[in-house]
């Protein structure tokens, strides 16, 4: 699955570079304001702090959510005390798009993120032209080149990199680019099932410094809690979010978490 996402987003990613070449798209970001500062902003607190999703569909689950307005959303997530926003940029699977990203940046104060299967340095400085201030990268995604590639390209336009990990193996290769900002995702991107406690067996292997992430498997406040407990400095909110009725509400129960 994961090979057939990163696929899909590299076919559709050329199709908008045959519109907008490199060269477009590389002014485009660099003639943005400076990005936001993540590291700084998400840095640990007292409290856990929340990336929340928006995110209309998924692999496992289909339609989640129709989000015709993904600014108000964004701006819900931001008034119920979401410390970033992580928005699906991908479209064949995930129904998202580029747009949604501009109109959440424009529309929220907090950082905003990238998230979709970036593999070339085009969807890098799309994210940047579109507003993004942190950038997904993969590393089950990647050889060791192309990620090494693509982290100091998002270092060099000012962004921060989420680097996301499944493995021991992949949290050492996050830590030897210099990640400050290191995901552990409970789902397994190539068959999709979920290990809720995957985020608590590789947490100790993060060091302090390193801001820790706990991805997925989340579906209410003791699951944020369960995380927390683990290690997590930071939770990303997806689904419960999308599907839970009132954002705000369900937002300040996980941050009381």
């Amino acid at each position: 699955m994961l090979t057939e996402l990163t696929a899909g987003a590299l076919a559709d990613s050329s199709e908008r570079e045959a519109i907008r070449p490199l060269a477009w798209v590389e002014a485009d970001a660099l003639a943005r304001p400076r990005a936001l500062d993540a590291l700084a902003l998400l840095a640990p607190a007292e409290r856990v702090k929340i990336i929340a999703e928006v995110k209309r569909a998924s692999p496992s689950r289909g339609a989640l959510a129709d989000i015709p307005d993904p600014a108000a959303l964004a701006i819900s997530y931001e008034t119920g005390g979401a410390s970033a926003i992580s928005v699906l940029t991908e479209g064949r699977r995930f129904g998202g798009s580029l747009a949604d990203l501009e109109a959440v940046r424009s529309a929220v104060s907090i950082p905003v993120l990238r998230k979709d299967f970036i593999a070339t340095p085009y969807q890098v400085f799309e994210a940047r032209a579109a507003g993004a201030d942190l950038v997904l990268l993969i590393v089950a995604a990647l050889d060791t080149s192309t990620i090494t590639e693509l982290y100091e390209l998002i270092g060099a336009l000012g962004m921060t990199a989420l680097v996301e990990t499944h493995d021991a193996d992949e949290v050492s290769r996050a830590l030897d680019l210099g990640a400050g900002l290191v995901g552990v995702n409970a789902r397994d991107l190539n068959n999709f099932e979920l290990d809720r406690d995957l985020f608590g067996r590789l947490a100790d292997q993060i060091p302090s410094g390193v801001i820790r992430v706990a991805e997925s498997a989340v579906t209410s406040a003791a699951d944020v809690a369960h995380y927390r407990s683990a290690g997590a400095d930071i939770v990303l909110v997806g689904e419960a979010l999308v599907t839970g009725g009132d954002p705000i509400a369900t937002l300040q129960r996980f941050l009381e978490a």
